[in-house]
């Protein structure tokens, strides 16, 4: 297969708007052949504290630059974006695995976030409130956070980036950014289009390397004033701790436990149709994808043939082939989670309807794929209920009563996503108020929009990404009390 970009290009950092190169290395593989495409810095710890240190000298200058002018550098940023969109996509499918048309959308996707955070910068309003006393006002700044430290994970490597780097510059931040080890090349190509729109340099570095080492850094460094992570549950704890000792800012989106609820006055083609949709997106990887199934028992006879036969209709492969609708898992780690849950829930009585194994005929041999897997029977003890799959496997769970669902829905240490089906309206308020979530999707599953504040309760993480909100979160308030006589 002909590489479709000069991948060389993409093993350098960004410090300081200059390519930087490190004396160590760490391997980027293509998930669908488990083969190395790509090999980008591990950068030593002094090169992380010159990106931090650069971002700290950059950031009076860029912070005092009007909001449209930053917004300049965002749209030019985003146009770029879309003009590279075939070759930024191949790049994302090669790395990552997702197949092409997913990828296609994501880099529109995050265009079109970083042209809506290029707007909302100009409306970060402060606040002017009612005096006490004559001859005072009350006054309310709304400030950059500072410099913050920015980490993505890999199922989503353009779109998360766009999601923190666009809303950081956007507030006047300056940022240091650590994209996942398994998928740096895609965010150091959106740098390479960032840093061509002549943005002020030291504005937005980029670091790469063990993300153990590179993440405590910038925990431990004094100049990071914000820290905004995606990832898992464990290290979004871990880094909790962390920036209590310097006492940072911080949002983190952390892992789920989505539960879908299918009522028995539900549209079951749109919702079976939905549900697979959502549920295989991404080979299962995606924070507020679907994870458990609960349909009404008068219908899961019915509604479990219906996604059996959408779920039969999915087409597997390499994420750059003709037809693919499901790519691989990202590594052979994640591989092997998927297959200890299935075996799991097989064995506690769980019946397995198609799937159920690991792909390793061609033109799977020496990837990580698994067979797009459908489980009936699931119940509540079994480890498929309880922990993230974050895999192409749909466990169905059976339910007689609103108050049983309900309570089997929201008994998870996660809060992050939920998804009912019901045409009955006084039905679908009492979800919504009942429902211990950050987010709800009602007869739909779509919840991720550049307008929208997008985040968790619970485990599932603080903060919000997505709408003003979003952009509130690398701003902090400023309150004079102002005596004019």
């Amino acid at each position: 297969m002909k590489t479709p970009i000069e991948l060389d290009r993409y093993s350098c950092n960004w410090i300081g708007g200059e390519r930087v190169q490190g004396t160590a290395a760490m391997e980027v593989e293509n998930p669908a052949t488990g083969r190395t495409i790509a090999r980008v810095p591990d950068l030593e710890d002094e090169a992380v504290d010159r990106a931090i240190e650069s971002a700290g000298q950059a950031f009076d200058s860029w912070s005092r630059l009007p909001a449209g002018v930053r917004a300049g550098y965002l749209n030019e940023w985003a146009q770029r974006l879309l003009d590279h969109s075939e070759e930024l996509a191949s790049l994302l499918t090669l790395e990552q695995g997702k197949p092409l048309v997913e990828s296609r959308g994501e880099i529109a996707g995050a265009a079109a976030i970083i042209r809506w955070y290029a707007e909302e910068g100009k409306r970060a309003y402060g606040e002017i409130i009612p005096a006490s006393n004559e001859g005072q006002q009350l006054l309310v700044y709304r400030e950059a956070a500072g410099v913050v430290g920015l980490i993505t994970p890999m199922n989503f490597p353009a779109a998360t980036v766009a999601r923190k780097v666009a809303p950081a510059l956007a507030a006047g931040c300056t940022l240091v950014l650590k994209p996942a080890e398994t998928t740096p090349l895609t965010a150091i190509a959106l740098f390479d289009h960032l840093m061509a729109t002549g943005i002020p340099a030291g504005a937005a570095n980029l670091v790469t390397g063990e993300a153990a080492r590179i993440g405590a850094r910038l925990m431990a460094h004094p100049a990071i004033r914000k820290i905004s992570f995606t990832g898992s549950t464990r290290i979004g704890k871990l880094l909790m701790e962390q920036a209590a000792r310097t006492v940072k800012k911080v949002s983190l989106e952390l892992g789920g436990n989505s539960p879908v609820i299918v009522f028995p006055d539900a549209d079951p083609e749109k919702a079976a149709a939905d549900i697979v949709a959502n549920k295989f997106e991404n080979c299962g990887q995606v924070c507020n994808g679907i994870n458990r199934i609960y349909v009404h028992e008068d219908i899961r006879d019915a509604f479990v043939a219906a996604l059996l036969s959408r779920v039969r209709r999915l087409r597997t492969g390499p994420g750059l082939s003709e037809g693919a609708d499901v790519g691989p898992l990202i590594s052979g780690a994640a591989l092997a989670k998927v297959e200890r849950l299935v075996g799991d829930a097989v064995a506690k009585g769980g019946e397995l309807l198609a799937g159920g194994r690991r792909l390793q005929a061609e033109p799977y041999a020496d990837g990580y794929f698994y067979a797009p897997t459908l489980i009936a029977g699931v119940t509540g003890e079994m480890d498929i209920a309880r922990e993230e799959i974050f895999g192409p496997v749909a466990p169905v769970l059976a339910f007689r009563t609103e108050e049983e669902v309900v309570a089997a829905a929201n008994d998870t240490d996660y809060g992050l996503a939920a998804y009912v089906y019901t045409q009955n309206f006084a039905r679908i308020h009492r979800m919504i108020r009942v429902l211990k979530t950050g987010n709800i999707g009602v007869n739909g599953t779509s919840l991720a929009y550049p307008q929208a504040p997008f985040g968790g309760v619970k485990e599932s993480g603080i903060g919000r990404e997505g709408g003003r909100q979003g952009l509130e979160e690398y701003t902090v308030l400023k309150y004079v009390a102002l005596t004019t006589e």
